[in-house]
């Protein structure tokens, strides 16, 4: 069986954030050695060869897991349990935070689990996607399901459309696969109430791909990837990545990027409650070769930022910060 966790409670992100959740991986550590880790606050174990090692059940190992994890870090754990990574994911969030929710492997459990389930539950089926299937009345994942695949390649594209038609069936054959959390940077904004108004959800983008870039800058690295991961209302997120065209840790191509990643997920009446952003595959700056331009924009944006680097390190991270994040932490 697969255990899919997440870490509730973690600090905000920083350095305090990574130590603890690298102590989490490490604890998941001593009750298997099949744990791959999803930064910044979860992770996927597969207990299939541990339940008879420890005597117990699948159950038992994550109240164990939760009630170390509330030990020695202070953190509440929801755990979902399922006989894949997709089930257990889907079944820990159906419900109240802090919990454990299990899914038999049965498959009148699952067709159960799965009828009525909302469409934009599913991995991969953000705002603008649920908005399209609701078009065809398809708003449910049993609707999708009973839905022929032609008919969802036709709505969805190929790929998509053939992905989405194994979810919605609870089809998922991957494998959990070891890793340790790779080396990235994240920043994170809660709002303090349900956001609608998209204006504000860049806002904080812009904040945060400003802190994104000065820690960048203050450790000598760059970034290849950008990673917006937006969670609703309803608890339920999307998770969207961005290849830079190169490495990078100048704030102004990291805010560029936020602001596409953003706009890609159609985000018009949604209620956000969190947006994190993520610096991934990072690398040493001094290893990265700059793109020249034809023009002084380019190098006089960035004699202005490390002028405001050496402010912010002699007088605090708040002396200098973009006008539309005035009052954000």
């Amino acid at each position: 069986m697969i255990l899919y966790l997440h870490f509730g409670n973690l600090p905000l992100p920083g350095a305090r954030a990574e130590a603890a959740y690298r102590q989490l991986i490490d604890l998941l550590g001593e009750f298997t050695p099949v744990v791959r880790a999803l930064p910044p606050d979860a992770a996927l174990a597969d207990v299939s060869g541990s339940v008879r090692y420890f005597d117990r059940d699948a159950a038992g190992l994550a109240a164990l897991i939760r009630m170390r994890a509330a030990a020695v870090l202070d953190v509440d754990t929801t755990v979902g349990i399922g006989p894949s990574p997709l089930l257990a994911q889907l079944v820990a969030h159906r419900g109240a935070p802090g919990a454990i929710r299990a899914l038999p492997d049965d498959p009148q459990a699952v067709t159960a689990f799965l009828t009525g389930l909302p469409a934009a539950a599913l991995p991969g089926v953000g705002p603008a996607t649920a908005r399209t299937l609701a078009s065809y009345g398809l708003t449910t994942a049993d609707r999708i399901a009973a839905t022929p695949l032609l008919t969802l390649q036709r709505i969805l594209g190929t790929a998509a459309g053939r992905q989405l038609h194994r979810r919605a069936h609870g089809i998922d054959p991957t494998r959990v696969r070891p890793g340790a959390p790779p080396p990235a940077f994240g920043a994170e904004h809660r709002f303090p109430h349900d956001e609608l108004d998209p204006d504000r959800q860049r806002d904080a983008l812009t904040h945060l791909a400003e802190r994104l870039g000065t820690r960048l800058r203050d450790e000598r690295r760059a970034c290849r990837t950008l990673t917006l991961t937006v969670q609703y209302a309803d608890r339920s997120t999307t998770t969207r990545g961005r290849t830079l065209s190169e490495p990078t840790s100048h704030s102004p191509q990291l805010r560029a990027a936020a602001h596409t990643l953003h706009r890609s997920l159609g985000l018009q009446r949604a209620r956000v409650r969190r947006l994190t952003l993520r610096a991934e595959e990072l690398c040493e700056a001094g290893a990265v070769s700059r793109q020249l331009t034809f023009g002084p924009d380019d190098d006089k944006a960035r004699r202005i930022e490390a002028a405001a680097d050496r402010a912010r390190a002699r007088f605090g991270p708040s002396v200098v910060r973009p006008a539309s994040t005035a009052g954000m932490p």
